[in-house]
């Protein structure tokens, strides 16, 4: 073999390798762990960001906090893989300081309120006003609220405000892992509060609305990456997508509202 033969062979191959890397890259699988509120948004447009960059998107869902195992900071402490965190934007905060989420990495996705569902065919009560609210609150049977923030902030806020905690805590609770609207539709419990996001998506559950303004705990959602990621690049892609401009409508349509700005 000549040396011009040798260089020009070294250089296909050379050439092959890049290609290759390339095509890694494009085709990234990222591990991607979202929690409910921006869930239904992140269906929507995650197979959009799939189709439009090659890369795939291995998804695990799971409260922003809490004692549950699927929860994002549990499953974080596990060692789970993950090349991007969506979650409440307090409890990403969180993750950052103890060292665990890169800090630069942080984007705001969106703002998620509190909505309340009754049972599919129940009459649909007026929630308009913080009155009309509070004696829903009084003459409900049973009261369901996630083990998230909106939840949170029922059980230690809400009642307190409407200064009906007493009478309400006795049939008033905070369910674990699975939509409240779910416990609703199958007439556990006879109302349920969560963001509106998550309420939704429920079939056999009806929303009913926002609670009102001046009650009302709005929660930002916000997106950051791990210390570790395997595909930091290809995940920012990913986050930049999800707070685009362009994405708005469909963000909206799950029934979060725009971080101001976007």
């Amino acid at each position: 073999m000549t040396l011009k033969n040798w260089f020009l062979k070294l250089g296909a191959v050379a050439l092959v390798a890049t290609f290759a890397v390339a095509a890694n890259v494009q085709a990234a699988e990222l591990h991607v762990m979202s929690s409910g509120g921006f869930t239904a948004a992140y269906k929507l447009l995650g197979p959009q960001f799939a189709s439009q960059t090659g890369n795939t998107l291995d998804t695990a869902l799971g409260p922003s906090m809490g004692k549950s195992p699927e929860a994002i900071p549990n499953r974080l402490a596990r060692g789970e893989p993950a090349d991007a965190v969506i979650m409440v934007g307090y409890a990403l905060d969180d993750l950052i300081k103890q060292g665990k989420v890169i800090p630069d990495s942080r984007v705001e996705l969106a703002d998620s309120r509190i909505g309340m569902v009754v049972r599919e065919g129940a009459a649909k009560p007026d929630i308009s006003s913080a009155e009309g609210l509070k004696q829903v609150l009084l003459h409900a049977k049973s009261i369901a609220y996630s083990d998230s923030a909106s939840g949170v902030y029922v059980e230690r806020e809400l009642f307190k405000k409407l200064g009906i905690e007493e009478q309400v805590k006795p049939k008033a609770k905070m369910i674990p892992r699975i939509p409240v609207a779910s416990v609703v539709a199958n007439g556990e419990y006879e109302i349920g509060f969560q963001q509106v996001s998550e309420l939704l998506p429920v079939q056999g559950a009806v929303f009913v609305g926002k609670i009102p303004e001046s009650l009302q705990s709005v929660t930002r959602f916000a997106a950051g990456i791990p210390v570790g990621a395997q595909h930091p690049k290809e995940a920012k892609a990913l986050l930049d997508y999800l707070a685009s401009p362009s994405v708005q409508a469909e963000v909206k349509s799950t029934g979060l509202d725009s971080v101001p700005g976007h």
